[in-house]
């Protein structure tokens, strides 16, 4: 299979989230994207050249799968139990959603997935938000894609364009167990949002076939590097 390196196109669903948003600025100004084409409600207030907008009804995938046709699909849909106000809704978004745009890429033969998942995650866990993202990593690593790659955040620092009050909460709870533990809790420790877009978008470069995964602390010291070299 012939993978391109340069000149990509790539696809971007949660393009508006806190992960998303920095993505999709990493995208537009990486040299070897020529094109970014984010999948969203509402159409973002970013312009740019090489920015395509497609506003879609997630709802009804058979109305834009013929879209979904590029090199790279990063996926950083999600919400949280408070602002889905059920398990259903929850589902619906971080699983259903998700899952549906992998099966769009892969069927348009989109070479790479990138997913923003979270630590913790698996589909066995008693905590229903682990067993969703558990189960939505073993749904998209049955996909045929060249390489997929599984980023494991734990929990999220950054200026969100929602009011996630309990997130916000958690995020400052654990800068200070974090502080007064000396980071002995690394694999919790809060990560920012910029950090986990920055190694997603290196991660796409590495053109490495089969299944990856990126615990939460890995991506501290990929985007570090990262930052070294630029």
């Amino acid at each position: 299979m012939q993978i391109s390196k340069d000149n990509k196109t790539a696809l971007v669903f949660g393009a508006s989230g806190l992960v998303g948003s920095h993505l999709t600025n990493f995208l537009l100004l990486h040299p070897a994207y020529g094109k970014v084409v984010v999948f969203v409600r509402k159409p973002l207030e970013t312009e740019h050249p090489k920015l395509v907008q497609q506003a879609v009804n997630f709802d009804q995938p058979l109305d834009f799968q013929q879209l979904v046709k590029g090199d790279d699909l990063f996926c950083c849909l999600g919400t949280t139990m408070a602002k889905a106000g059920s398990k259903e809704a929850f589902f619906k978004v971080d699983f259903t959603y998700a899952h549906e745009a992998a099966v769009m890429g892969a069927r348009n033969g989109v070479h790479q997935f990138l997913l923003v998942s979270s630590v913790g995650a698996d589909p066995d866990s008693l905590f229903f938000y682990s067993k969703v993202k558990g189960q939505l990593e073993a749904a998209v690593q049955q996909l045929n894609f060249w390489s997929t790659h599984i980023f494991r955040p734990s929990v999220l620092l950054g200026e969100r364009n929602e009011n996630r009050w309990g997130e916000d909460v958690a995020g400052k709870m654990a800068r200070v167990i974090d502080r007064f533990t000396g980071g002995l809790l690394s694999k919790y420790r809060p990560i920012e949002a910029d950090v986990v877009a920055k190694a997603m978008v290196s991660a796409a470069q590495g053109l490495r076939p089969g299944g990856h995964f990126y615990p939460s602390h890995w991506l501290q010291g990929i985007a570090a590097e990262i930052d070294k070299i630029s």
